[in-house]
């Protein structure tokens, strides 16, 4: 068993939904990832979806698109966020870390790091991130129906292969997600990029059922989810909640002291409203 299917469960048990905080690796400052990794935790984070700096996230808006453009220009790359992991493991062994991408700095570092043929699909990415204390990777422009060695690697090594859906995903499309995800998969509320438009509850609340026709694990809601209102709301229909633009948004302007009180605070009113 995963710790990402290990937290859903114990979870379950608990009566409580998941809260996943996103923030981009190296943003605000080169150094503060871990530190904000643990933050996270102490405000009630159940999992940390970690985003790998790209220079052209398609699914991403301009508020994580920003985030990313400064991470890369701090020399953030898929290697300085494998250090970040495993500082955050240093002190914490149990909360699930997702690295959440595109293929680029995937295939780029298994360029460099990799030993063709010999290392398998993505062999050096996922013995890296293994050993890294990772738990979950979340490809965006991985098709599903080109990942089942990538999904078996990952799951040789005790990490899950996550997916998006989206308003617009067809059955045919879910079907082909629950073949080879694991852990949870990720629904994107809006059609459009992350930190787009106003979530429409209701939206979300006709297609998780149609979701859970295919797909038997997990399902979290994102992009839109912007306050402990919203959260909550969410809550109620969804396995977990998960917020990326907004927590952005809170520190991309902060001094260096105060990006993780700062995001503390924010978290801690999300967890008390997903509790309540």
């Amino acid at each position: 068993m995963s710790r990402i299917e290990a937290t859903f469960r114990a979870l379950e048990d608990q009566g409580r939904k998941a809260l996943i905080p996103y923030v981009t690796a190296g943003f605000p400052f080169a150094d503060i990832t871990p530190a904000l990794m643990h933050g996270m935790v102490e405000a009630g984070a159940d999992i940390i979806e970690l985003g790998v700096p790209f220079s052209d996230p398609m699914a991403d808006g301009p508020v994580i698109q920003r985030a990313g453009e400064k991470a890369l220009g701090l020399g953030i790359g898929m290697s300085q966020v494998f250090h970040q992991v495993r500082e955050f493991r240093k002190r914490n062994g149990t909360t699930p870390v997702v690295l959440m991408g595109y293929a680029n700095p995937v295939e780029r570092y298994e360029q460099i790091h990799g030993q063709g043929a010999q290392q398998g699909a993505q062999g050096a990415f996922v013995r890296d991130a293994a050993a890294a204390g990772v738990d979950g990777v979340l490809v965006v422009d991985y098709p599903p129906e080109e990942c089942t060695a990538f999904a078996a690697s990952l799951r040789a090594r005790g990490m899950d292969l996550i997916f998006l859906l989206a308003p617009t995903s067809t059955a045919e499309r879910m079907a082909q997600v629950a073949q080879v995800a694991s852990g949870y998969v990720y629904y994107v509320s809006l059609k459009g990029v992350t930190g787009s438009g106003a979530l429409d509850r209701s939206a979300v609340e006709q297609m998780l059922p149609r979701i859970r026709q295919h797909v038997r694990i997990p399902v979290g809601v994102g992009f839109g989810i912007r306050d402990a209102a919203t959260a909550q709301a969410i809550g109620k229909v969804a396995d977990a909640v998960i917020i990326g633009s907004r927590i952005i948004e809170l520190i991309e302007d902060q001094e260096h002291a105060k990006v993780v009180p700062v995001t503390i605070d924010f978290l801690r009113g999300i967890r008390k409203a997903l509790d309540a």
